[in-house]
C-alpha cells in the first residue's frame, strides 16, 4: 500500500462526506476512522501501511479499511447505532475469539467495547447506522429487525448472494467520488442512490439472517484467561512478565494458557505480551506532549530490562529503531 498518495481527498454531496486517508502508523491508523474509540496493536513484523475510505451521510457511516500488517483493535462505536463488518475474502479474522467463516457478517451495537484480531494484508468492508436510521429503513422497505437478539449478537449467518451484492454496492459508492465525470448534481443523484442501495442491502441480509450461537462455555473461560493475563500484564507493567508468572496468578497449567492464547488471539502468550509492550513502547515515545524521553527510562517502563534486545525486538516489530520513532515525533 505504501505506494498510495498521503493525502486527504475529500468531496462535499450536498449532506454526505467522503474522504480517503493513508497513514504509516498503526496509531495514526486507529485514529483515522471518524467517531470511533479505538486502539490498534500491530502483531507483524515490518514497517506498517493502512487505508481508510471513508463515507458519511444521514446517520449512516460506510467505510472500507486495509491494513498490510496484523493488528489487535480494541474497538467501541459511538452510542445509539450498530456496527456491520464484512470481509471481501475470508482470510482469518476473529472478533471478540471468534472465527468468522464463510457467509458470515460481524455485528456490535454502539458502547460495547470489542475486539479484533485481524491476519495481514486485510481488507474490511463496514456499516455503522443510527439506531433509529436502521429502523426507519426497515419499515420502508418492509423488513423486520430482531432487536433482542440483534444486541447480543456478534456473528450473523447470511445469504450468499446477498453478501455478494452488499460487498459490490460498498465497493462501488466507495469508489464513486474519484471515478464520476458527471456535473455536481447528477454525481450527487447517483451517490444518493448508491448509498441507498447499500443500506438495502443490509436490510435485505439482515431480514433473513441467523444470530450465530453463543460463544460455548469452554471459549467464554478462554476469553476470560486471555483478557485477565493482559490485565496482569499491564497492572505489572514495569516487570517482565513470564509465563510462570501468569500460570500462578490465573492458576492455570502451562499448556492451558498456550491454548487459551492460540484459540482467542492465534498466537503465544508470550508473544502477545511482548508486541503489547513494544506497542506501548511506540504509543509513549509518540506521545509529544510528555517532553523530551529518555528512551531507556521508556522501555524500563514497560518491563524492558535489555535494551540491546529491546532495540532489537522494536526494530523487527516496527521496521524502524525506538530513535526513528521519537523523531517522528519531534
Amino acid at each position: 500500500m505504501s505506494e498510495l498518495s498521503s493525502s486527504i481527498v475529500s468531496v462535499a454531496p450536498s449532506q454526505a462526506r467522503w474522504r480517503t486517508v493513508v497513514a504509516h502508523d498503526v496509531d495514526e491508523h486507529a485514529h483515522n476512522l471518524s467517531n470511533w474509540e479505538q486502539s490498534y496493536d500491530q502483531i507483524t513484523a515490518g514497517s506498517f501501511d493502512g487505508v481508510l475510505e471513508e463515507w458519511q451521510a444521514h446517520g449512516l457511516q460506510i467505510f472500507r479499511e486495509r491494513s498490510s500488517h496484523a493488528v489487535r483493535q480494541s474497538c467501541c462505536v459511538w452510542p445509539d447505532a450498530y456496527w456491520f463488518g464484512i470481509e471481501p475474502h475470508a482470510a482469518g479474522m476473529r472478533i471478540n475469539g471468534r472465527q468468522v467463516g464463510a457467509d458470515m457478517i460481524m455485528t456490535r451495537p454502539g458502547s460495547r467495547e470489542f475486539e479484533l484480531m485481524t491476519p495481514e494484508r486485510h481488507d474490511i468492508l463496514g456499516i455503522v447506522i443510527q439506531r433509529n436510521t436502521l429502523l426507519e429503513e426497515a419499515q420502508r422497505h418492509g423488513c423486520t429487525i430482531a432487536w433482542s437478539t440483534l444486541v447480543d449478537a456478534e456473528l450473523l449467518h447470511v445469504d450468499s448472494d446477498g453478501l455478494q451484492a452488499c460487498r459490490q454496492h460498498i465497493t462501488a459508492l466507495l469508489a464513486s467520488p474519484t471515478q464520476s465525470e458527471d456535473s455536481t448534481q447528477k454525481q450527487e443523484q447517483k451517490q444518493a442512490h448508491m448509498q441507498e442501495q447499500v443500506v438495502a442491502a443490509l436490510l435485505l441480509m439482515l431480514d433473513s439472517s441467523e444470530v450465530e450461537s453463543q460463544a460455548c462455555t469452554s471459549l467464554t473461560r478462554r476469553r476470560r484467561i486471555v483478557s485477565e493475563a493482559r490485565n496482569y500484564a499491564m497492572q505489572n507493567q514495569t516487570q517482565p512478565v513470564t509465563v510462570p508468572m501468569l500460570c500462578t496468578h490465573l492458576h492455570v497449567s502451562r499448556r492451558t494458557l498456550q491454548y487459551c492464547f492460540e484459540d482467542v488471539l492465534g498466537m503465544s502468550p508470550m508473544s502477545y505480551l511482548r508486541s503489547l509492550r513494544l506497542n506501548g513502547v511506540r504509543r509513549q515515545l509518540l506521545c509529544s506532549d510528555k517532553g523530551p524521553q529518555r528512551i531507556g527510562d521508556v522501555a524500563a517502563a514497560w518491563g524492558f530490562t535489555n535494551f540491546s534486545q529491546f532495540s532489537s525486538d522494536y526494530k523487527k516489530l516496527f521496521g524502524n529503531s525506538p530513535s526513528a520513532t521519537q523523531r517522528l515525533s519531534a
